[in-house]
Order: C-alpha cells, then structure tokens, then sequence
C-alpha cells in the first residue's frame, strides 16, 4: 500500500519494507533537480526527522522519513541522474529502501485520496 505525507513524501509498503520518494507534487515545486544526496544503508531514520537532501536549481530541500527505520538500499541511479525524480518522481525516481521499526506508524499517514484532498487546500 502507498501512503502520502505532509511533506509530500510518499511511501510504498510491502509487509515491514518500504520504498520512500517524493511526490509528483513536490518535484514540481523543485524544479529540475541537480543532487540528491541520500542516506547510507545501515542508517536509522526516525518518523519526521531529515533522511535524505534533494537539491534542484532553485533549492535545496530535506526529505524527511515517513516512519522510522533502517534504511536497506538507496537508488543509485539517483547520483548520475539525479533527473530521474523529475521525469518519475512517484516511480524510478525512488530515494530509499527501508525495513520498518515500528508498523503503527503508518497510521498517521494519508492515502492517495486524502493527499490529493489536502493538496487541494494549498
């Protein structure tokens, strides 16, 4: 299942994995991005805190973590195209793999319906 942050995160959850990017939304607002700088397998990440940097040539913007965890894999087909997010934000443009600490996090995060309600209010 996917779900969809505040922050224009989103994250797709298989059993206790999950893929975490940014929404179409937000890459929008970025621009063309230029780096993403990603967290190194092993790291933990707490709910809400800083887990990864996009930069774009407008900005740079902190991805925060849509739950807690230990990040597995990064995309590094992000570091020679960083792009990538623009052109599939929502798909191959993913940031990061992690195995959830706590499941009942998932709970305080909105789905597709509820994230395009809320972008509706900006």
């Amino acid at each position: 299942m996917r779900y969809y942050t505040a922050q224009d995160e989103w994250i797709e959850v298989e059993g206790r994995s999950a893929t975490v990017g940014i929404t179409e939304y937000a890459q929008g607002q970025l621009g063309d991005i230029v780096f993403v700088e990603l967290p190194e397998p092993g790291r933990v990440v707490e709910r809400g805190k800083e887990a990864a940097v996009v930069e774009s040539v407008k900005t740079a913007a902190d991805v925060y973590a849509p739950v807690s965890g230990t990040v597995t894999e990064v995309n590094a087909a992000l570091a020679d195209n960083p792009a990538l997010v623009n052109e599939q934000a929502e798909g191959e443009g993913w940031f990061f793999r992690l195995t959830l600490s706590d499941p009942s996090e998932l709970e305080g995060l909105m789905d597709r319906a509820a994230y395009e309600a809320f972008l509706g209010t900006r």
